[in-house]
């Protein structure tokens, strides 16, 4: 081995020290992003990765600034949205997201966004037939 692949072997080592980590949080995050919709706990993505439950929740917050369970939240909430823009009703939208209760869903929608999801979906449906018939305004 040349001197200049030992010095950028080490220099790896240091700089990625913790890449199995990163990549246990990524591959955690893209199961969240791929199966929002099913019923996720953290027992089960503890299991994916072979990491303790708490451990997970330490790093995951530690990249990503949240826990998994905020950023599960966040990613139906982002989903259950799209869903009410495309005229989705609201009880099919909580259920097609992951939420089980819809008095939780519409709680945390309310949380997130400052609108109940029936305003929201509302709201985005006023204005999609505004903005699909502009003659009719005269």
């Amino acid at each position: 081995m040349t001197f200049y692949k030992q010095k950028l072997k080490g220099l790896k080592k240091t700089v990625y020290k913790n890449q199995d980590q990163i990549d246990a949080i990524i591959a955690v995050r893209n199961y969240i992003d791929a199966n929002y919709g099913t019923a996720l706990n953290m027992d089960l993505l503890s299991k994916i990765q072979l990491i303790s439950k708490f451990h997970l929740i330490r790093l995951f917050k530690k990249y990503y600034g949240l826990t998994p369970r905020q950023y599960l939240i966040d990613k139906r909430i982002e989903k259950a949205k799209k869903h009410l823009i495309m005229g989705m009703t609201v009880t099919k939208t909580c259920y097609a997201v992951g939420f089980t209760s819809l008095g939780s869903f519409s709680v945390l929608f309310k949380t997130k966004t400052g609108k109940t999801p029936a305003q929201f979906r509302k709201e985005q449906l006023s204005r999609s037939k505004l903005s699909v018939d502009p003659s009719s305004l005269g």
